[in-house]
């Protein structure tokens, strides 16, 4: 089966800057470019993008590819870049940001290929673990599931065959919740699966793609575990190529042999991993 195109999917922290105002980034800029350029992926999204001195070095590294970024009163953005080859609409989804003015809107990215429609929407949910962090992130998710229907029932008003090519992904933070004095906690792992069940139903038909490795790595002297945060889900007809065996490929720390050269990269890049995959020609 043929490529339609390659993704790259990574929070890189706090990218350019802590304060969106600041003009001084918080990191060398130069190798987290190089590291996205190596991948060669033909869409990039960059969550966290803070800071506009960004935007004159990616246009130097990376310039065969155009590039789109959310706006608003939150502080950390998605930029979202399309290699120029492929024919792109791009779209900020207000309502993804469930009512809350501070959290990143969602980026809805259109890819034409072959007369072939792909919608890809680029998500960075709310983190915390208390129950309101947790009640944002069900709501969002549950949008993304609903506008999956919306795009499914547009599909069949064109007279096309199956369903929608729709992927929602990025950092959708399953951390789990903690209730106060309450036993009824539910873990990473557990929210994970509650998402999955939902995915499953009849009317929504996607699912979490298999990944290569976790995502997230908190550094060898913290009390918090290595997290998964960082997900792809598809409508259930698509296909991806497989890496070794998986459909996402995990890389940065992951590829690390010891802890000190783990803490090493999230310095250098990033305390969460990159996301690499590409689908299939539908």
């Amino acid at each position: 089966m043929a490529k339609a195109f390659s993704v790259l999917s990574w929070n890189v922290e706090h990218f350019g800057s802590t304060n969106k105002n600041s003009s001084v980034p918080k990191k060398p800029l130069g190798p987290i470019f190089d590291f996205i350029a190596a991948q060669k992926a033909d869409v990039l999204a960059i969550y966290e993008v803070v800071g506009k001195m960004v935007f004159d070095e990616i246009v130097e590294k990376l310039p065969n590819y155009t590039f789109h970024i959310t706006e608003g009163p939150q502080s950390q953005e998605i930029l979202v870049g399309v290699r120029n080859n492929l024919q792109a609409f791009f779209t900020q989804k207000t309502t993804f940001k469930s009512g809350a003015a501070m959290l990143r809107p969602g980026a809805l990215l259109t890819i034409t290929k072959n007369g072939t429609n792909y919608s890809l929407l680029f998500l960075h949910l709310k983190s915390l673990t208390v129950p309101k962090g947790f009640g944002l992130r069900d709501d969002m998710t549950e949008r993304a599931m609903k506008f999956k229907k919306i795009l499914d029932k547009e599909h069949k008003k064109k007279g096309l065959p199956g369903k929608s090519n729709f992927i929602f992904l990025g950092d959708l933070n399953t951390m789990g919740m903690n209730l106060t004095y309450s036993k009824k906690d539910i873990s990473a792992q557990e929210e994970i699966e509650r998402l999955e069940k939902r995915l499953s139903s009849k009317s929504v038909k996607m699912r979490m793609l298999t990944k290569t490795d976790s995502t997230y790595w908190p550094g060898s002297n913290s009390s918090y575990p290595i997290g998964n945060l960082d997900h792809v889900v598809a409508a259930d007809h698509l296909q991806f190529r497989s890496f070794s065996g998986s459909e996402v490929s995990v890389r940065g720390w992951v590829d690390e042999t010891t802890d000190s050269k783990r803490d090493a990269w999230v310095t250098k890049y990033s305390d969460h991993a990159l996301l690499f995959f590409e689908l299939q020609q539908v």
